[in-house]
């Protein structure tokens, strides 16, 4: 297993970490590692098509109105 050094980490992320280590119920060094971990394996967001996606969401039909009596209705529907 390999050695890693970071240097010249802002105290405030060192707090944060530590913070994060208690949370989690691990030591500095592991939460470290996991933290590291989570961003390797990450997968890449492409901008564009995630903004595709999001504006695709929030089209809305056409000739509809939100009104208090269709959110009432909403609510309630497929309820007992």
């Amino acid at each position: 297993m390999a050695t890693l050094t970071v240097k010249n980490i802002s105290d405030r992320v060192v707090k944060r970490l530590k913070a994060r280590a208690v949370q989690h119920h691990r030591s500095l060094n592991y939460e470290v590692i996991a933290c590291l971990e989570a961003v390797a394996q990450a997968t890449p967001v492409d901008p564009d098509s995630f903004l595709a996606h999001v504006r695709s969401l929030r089209q809305r039909p056409a000739n509809f109105r939100l009104t208090d009596k269709t959110l009432a209705q909403l609510k309630t529907a497929g309820r007992p």
